[in-house]
């Protein structure tokens, strides 16, 4: 898991977003990784409300986290779409994704946003290019 998290921690990006990673389990071919709300990610200052720019981002990035445990190496998306339940507000996020595919060319993978009460908050599907 420090490796994981190392490597995640490497973009500037997922730095700046406070990613921490709670769970990795290459055998469930799942990553859990926790994300504390700050000003900087509020859809509106002082709202506590978080930005849905950022809760798509986090199904990206850790969809494609929960590929790279498996293959070693981070990957470009190829597609992905959120579909969100409710507000986040005033929650830290837990985000679960699940490997549904690492094949030859296309990796798959469903995300779960919950908030701290363990309700959804938004769900994705990524796909991502597993190609060498």
């Amino acid at each position: 898991m420090p490796e994981l998290q190392e490597k995640l921690s490497a973009s500037s990006f997922n730095s700046f977003l406070g990613l921490v990673v709670e769970e990795a389990s290459p055998e469930q071919q799942r990553i859990t990784v926790r994300v504390k709300l700050r000003p900087e990610l509020e859809r509106g200052r002082d709202t506590g409300q978080w930005h849905g720019g950022v809760i798509a981002a986090l199904i990206d990035i850790v969809g494609d986290y929960a590929l790279v445990m498996l293959l070693g190496r981070p990957l470009p998306t190829i597609n992905f779409r959120v579909d969100y339940l409710r507000p986040a507000i005033n929650t830290s996020l837990k985000v679960v994704a699940q490997v549904i595919r690492a094949g030859k060319s296309i990796g798959v993978v469903d995300v779960n946003v919950l908030n701290e009460a363990g309700e959804l908050v938004a769900v994705g599907r990524a796909n991502y290019s597993t190609l060498s």
